[in-house]
């Protein structure tokens, strides 16, 4: 497996510019003994409670654990669930100079709850108006920092408000103009922005209601020309779209290539798409053929769901995965 060796040397000397939404994931795990006599809902006995990097924070966590340097930007809130995530970050070897904290919005915080390896609940504690003139100013500022140090940017849009149209124009386009690629996990309000980026990654249901269509999946013909009609709507290199159970699909101006799911079991899909953007993004900035990162991403995506909870891909385990499952497609 010199290829896959040669692909991870490669890969860990990315500086990677993760800019977004980030989290604070929060667990609260239980035993669910009988329902609540106040309610028709189940009363969990609480048993421990646990804290994980979530958002575009777990997408760099994702990009260490393959090997290469993440360079997060995002904002949290001047509050104690910022002290929890900050302290994640230290913890996990992840510089906090390009967080930005500000009174005018709490920290996200996912709280989900957990029974007999049942999800049982999530509360969300957010905001999601957009940043104010100040705020984004303070992000273009550090934005105008960093860029130029990446050598790959991901955008990992939540939509919590942090991403808007100016952010993430002014990103691409000095991106551009600095031949370094911009790869992208979007969501519907700021969808149709995301132009002339590198790789544009979306969900089947983002790509149906970014294009505002609807058809059968599992139709590839189907899929084929609604992949491509994004490919040209987006002005994208690449187009990618996980499609769940039915796996991933990837395309360029000439090629169309779908990949089903890998059969394995399935524990908790949370996360899997952060997996999959960390993969496919590192594998375009360098210079992995379409084949070959649409495999690698499902592969690693799939992997990721035997865990509970938000789980970062780690190298070492996707290499041995690649390696169980006798990948020999050509890499470059």
């Amino acid at each position: 497996m010199q290829n896959l060796e040669f692909l991870f040397q490669k890969i860990s000397h990315l500086k990677v510019l993760i800019i977004g939404d980030v989290m604070l994931d929060s667990y609260i795990y239980g035993t669910m003994t009988r329902i609540s006599p106040e309610a028709p809902v189940p009363i969990v006995n609480a048993t421990y409670e646990e804290e994980r990097l979530g958002g575009a924070a777990n997408v760099a966590f994702n990009i260490q654990t393959l090997g290469a340097t993440p360079l997060l930007c995002g904002f949290v809130g001047k509050d104690e669930a910022s002290k929890s995530f900050l302290n994640l970050l230290k913890k996990n070897n992840i510089a906090d100079d390009f967080i930005i904290s500000s009174n005018k919005r709490p920290t996200t915080i996912k709280t989900r709850i957990i029974s007999s390896s049942q999800h049982i609940l999530r509360i969300d504690n957010e905001k999601d108006t957009l940043l104010d003139d100040a705020e984004e100013q303070l992000l273009l500022e550090k934005l105008k920092i960093l860029i130029p140090t990446a050598n790959l940017i991901i955008f990992q849009d939540y939509d919590k408000g942090v991403l808007n149209q100016k952010i993430i124009e002014y990103a691409i386009v000095e991106a551009e103009k600095k031949n370094i690629p911009t790869t992208v996990d979007p969501k519907n309000r700021n969808f149709l922005f995301y132009k002339k980026t590198t790789l544009f990654k979306p969900n089947l249901k983002e790509m149906k209601e970014g294009l505002g269509i609807k058809f059968d999946e599992k139709n590839l013909s189907d899929l084929e020309k609604y992949t491509k009609m994004l490919l040209k709507t987006m002005q994208a290199k690449k187009i990618m779209v996980t499609l769940s159970e039915n796996g991933i699909c990837i395309c360029d101006t000439n090629n169309f290539y779908h990949y089903p799911a890998q059969i394995r079991k399935i524990f908790d899909v949370s996360g899997a798409g952060d997996s999959v953007i960390s993969i496919a993004s590192v594998c375009e900035a360098v210079s992995v053929n379409m084949r070959a990162t649409a495999e690698i991403s499902n592969i690693g995506g799939g992997l990721v769901c035997e865990s509970p909870g938000v789980v970062p891909i780690e190298k070492q385990k996707l290499i041995e995965e690649l390696q169980k499952r006798n990948f020999t497609t050509n890499l470059f």
